[in-house]
């Protein structure tokens, strides 16, 4: 599969799955070994499972997310994209501004992906 597509699909994915907390679908975009980072100093999450339970509880006390994903920028095997959330945390407004930065194989699935990201109340 071709980087860009398959950086188009991570985009898109993430944004309507995120949307609907739909874990699988997120999932599926990752190969069985891939590895993510959410912040630089967090420990890394190994393997599809590891990364399904992550974005699970991520989506603990989130509602009504509104999620919007940027055309990827691309180069090689790897993409960079940002991200934005309007939500409501435990009942309060927050945005969640971050960069997904994620690395694909031939076929398409990402192998490694980190994020940087910041929240803020009420939204910006």
């Amino acid at each position: 599969m071709d980087t860009r597509a398959a950086a188009q699909r991570f985009a898109d994915t993430w944004q309507h799955a995120w949307t609907h907390h739909d874990v699988a679908a997120i999932t599926a975009l990752y190969h069985d070994d891939a590895v993510h980072t959410s912040m630089p100093f967090r420990p890394p999450h190994h393997g599809k499972q590891a990364i399904a339970d992550y974005i699970a509880w991520s989506f603990t006390g989130e509602s009504e997310p509104t999620v919007t994903f940027a055309i990827p920028l691309v180069d090689g095997d790897r993409a960079a994209i940002e991200f934005r959330v309007h939500a409501r945390d435990n009942g309060r407004p927050t945005t969640l501004a971050g960069c997904v930065f994620a690395r694909f194989d031939p076929d398409g699935l990402a192998v490694e992906t980190r994020d940087y990201w910041h929240t803020t109340d009420g939204h910006a």
